[in-house]
Formats: C-alpha cells, sequence, structure tokens
C-alpha cells in the first residue's frame, strides 16, 4: 500500500492540489471532505492516473467534534501507514463579527483550531514510528496581524501558525516536520465561500493554487513558508508597521 498522507478539505482547493503533486511524489492518499461525490471524482481520477497507488477518501464534517476520531478509527480498520498530514480544511466569512451568526464563528473555530489540533495530536504516535514524517497545516498570511471584518478568520489562523512554529520545535527530536504554510491571496473556493471575491483583497494579484502546494512541499523542513515575494512582503510589513496602522489597512481590502 505504500506510505499514505491524509489531506483535509480535499475536495476542492490548495486540498485537492495537495492531492495531485503528492500522488506525482508517489505517496498513497486518504482524501478527506464533507462533498462525496467530488471527493469520488478526485479518487476516480487519481486512480486513473497513478494506478500504483492506494487512493481512499472518507467524508466527514470537521465542523463535528467527533469528525477527527471518526477519520483515525478509519486509519486504524484500513490499516493505513500514514507518514504525511495536510491539515488544510479552513473556511472564514466575511462581515462584521455581530452580523455572523454565533454558530457560524463556532463551526470556523471547530474545523479551523480544535480538528486540526485533534488530527495533529492524533497522528503523532504513529509518526514517530516512521523515519520521516511531516504535518503541514495551513495558515495565511491572515495570522500576521489582526483582519476587522474577518475577525475569527484571521484569529484562527494566528493560532495556526504559533501552535505550528512550537512544534516545529517540539517533533524535530522524533523526526516529524512540520511547518505552517502561509499563503496570501489564492485561486481557490475561499473567497467565494467567505463572500470576498468583490473585496480589494482578492481583485488585486490573486496567487495560483499549484506554485502555493509546490512551494510547500518543497520546504517541509521550515517551520513558516511564505510562498510568493508580494505575499512575504506583506507579511513583513505587517510585523514591522504599527498595529493600529495593519488593522486598518485589513479592514479598507476587506469592507
Amino acid at each position: 500500500m505504500g506510505k499514505v498522507v491524509l489531506i483535509t478539505g480535499a475536495s476542492a482547493g490548495l486540498g485537492e492540489e495537495f492531492a495531485f503533486q503528492l500522488a506525482e511524489q508517489g505517496f498513497s492518499l486518504l482524501l478527506v471532505a464533507r462533498r462525496a461525490l467530488r471527493l469520488q471524482a478526485i479518487q476516480q481520477q487519481l486512480q486513473l492516473q497513478y494506478p500504483e497507488l492506494a487512493i481512499h477518501y472518507l467524508c466527514a464534517d470537521l465542523s463535528d467534534n467527533q469528525a477527527p476520531v471518526q477519520i483515525m478509527n478509519y486509519v486504524q480498520a484500513q490499516s493505513l501507514q500514514l507518514v504525511g498530514l495536510i491539515n488544510n480544511a479552513g473556511f472564514g466569512q466575511r462581515g462584521l463579527f455581530s452580523d455572523i451568526a454565533l454558530d457560524t464563528h463556532l463551526a470556523m473555530l471547530q474545523v479551523n483550531i480544535r480538528s486540526l489540533v485533534a488530527l495533529t495530536y492524533l497522528v503523532i504516535p504513529a509518526f514517530t514510528s516512521q523515519k520521516q514524517s511531516f504535518i503541514v497545516n495551513v495558515a495565511s498570511t491572515a495570522a500576521f496581524q489582526a483582519g476587522p471584518n474577518l475577525a475569527v478568520y484571521y484569529a484562527s489562523k494566528a493560532f495556526v501558525l504559533s501552535f505550528s512554529e512550537a512544534l516545529h520545535e517540539e517533533l524535530k527530536a522524533k523526526n516529524i516536520q512540520v511547518s505552517a504554510l502561509c499563503p496570501g491571496a489564492t485561486d481557490t473556493e475561499f473567497a467565494e465561500v467567505a463572500e470576498l471575491s468583490d473585496s480589494v483583497l482578492f481583485t488585486l494579484r490573486v496567487m495560483a493554487k499549484q506554485p502555493v502546494v509546490r512551494y510547500s512541499l518543497d520546504n517541509l523542513n521550515k517551520a513558516v513558508v511564505i510562498p510568493g515575494f508580494i505575499n512575504k512582503f506583506g507579511a513583513l510589513m505587517a510585523q514591522l508597521v504599527p498595529r493600529a496602522i495593519a488593522r486598518k489597512l485589513a479592514y479598507r481590502i476587506q469592507k
């Protein structure tokens, strides 16, 4: 069966692209997302293209706090030898904090933080038996500052960045590479789902998903991975300028 990488949010966007690039590198896969038909279509396409690999898929909703255990139960039932985890599932919602339903905020925290932490925790015992394994937590350049009009999303990605940097140091001795991928505006479904398609943020330069994923996989040994010069510059400036200026600018480009 070979070495298996678990990818959440694998039905579109960066998750789907991770699946194709990892398959090209010879990894078998476990694809996880909510949309059964979309997952099945991707699984079939990958299996046709890479018949020598085992391509599994599992429908799971990571806004359910039982989903990480459900996923790991499947891994154990199928005797999958996990060597990689791509914590890609996540979403945002544009709007004033007080105008968005509380259930939406809590679901966002469940998907973006709680399920990510749970899956990371649950895979570590399996990873410690491998010579080399890796975890990629998909954060965002949003992690480097506050984000009015996307308050909970920005805060959740700040958590992912800090958490990943800490684990990068902790897990080195166990030969587990941990990185936080921090893309900027990227050509995926995120903008449409978050109702950001008409924002200044997504009408300026948007990066294609292929180079984002390629850069991530080429830099698994780095704690913080920021693809693209403009994104690197933006993340740096967010840390150098006064926080009041950074948050006001973020509010303007997300109105």
